[in-house]
């Protein structure tokens, strides 16, 4: 059996491992993902990830595989078939959230010219390596996802509170938090001299 030391938050569950082994922590700079991951973390609140995460193809399948400009012009018909779909988390405020975060995210993807570069600049555009030696000191919010949160918040996002950010950090790369004795933490610590691509 595989015997891989692993995260405390994980379970023996086979989507959860791999959700775990291949990308949380990992940078991501395609914007296409960071909208993904924007959705699904504001999906998320009040929930559990792997409850998101189970209804991950749906969501995908539901929201166009998360092209913003088409998520951007759902109307309230479409919102009203998506309130329908038992695949998804059936909430009208986060149906909604997420048709005004498409929204905001072309509008941040015209200004900077990619939404990357936007959300990267939060970190100086490299990953930050913590080294947590347990879960328990592990934050669930930071200076910086207070300032990512504010600053979202101003450009009409919802559902991107401190918390949710900085889920969205730690699934996206901008942070690792592999613990210390987690075998991703050494593989992640090595290699992230990865530059942002802006």
């Amino acid at each position: 059996m595989n015997m891989k030391q692993r995260c405390g938050w994980t379970t023996q569950d086979p989507l959860y491992i791999d959700y775990h082994d291949h990308e949380w922590g990992v940078p991501v700079y395609d914007d296409h993902t960071l909208f993904e991951y924007l959705i699904l973390e504001g999906a998320q609140a009040g929930l559990s990830w792997f409850t998101i995460l189970k209804k991950r193809e749906a969501y995908r399948l539901a929201f166009d595989q998360f092209d913003p400009e088409k998520v951007a012009m759902y109307t309230q018909e479409k919102v009203e078939e998506l309130l329908a779909n038992e695949g998804i988390v059936r909430n009208r405020l986060k149906i909604q959230a997420a048709i005004a975060n498409a929204k905001a995210f072309l509008a941040v993807q015209k200004e900077f010219g990619s939404f990357h570069r936007y959300i990267w600049s939060f970190v100086q555009g490299k990953p930050i390596i913590n080294h947590w030696e347990s879960m328990r000191e592990v934050p669930a919010s930071t200076e910086v996802s207070d300032a990512m949160s504010k600053d979202l918040k101003k450009r009409g996002f919802k559902f991107v509170g401190s918390t949710i950010c900085y889920a969205f950090m730690q699934a996206t790369g901008m942070v690792m938090d592999h613990t210390t004795d987690c075998f991703r933490y050494r593989e992640l610590s090595e290699t992230q001299t990865i530059k942002n691509p802006s």
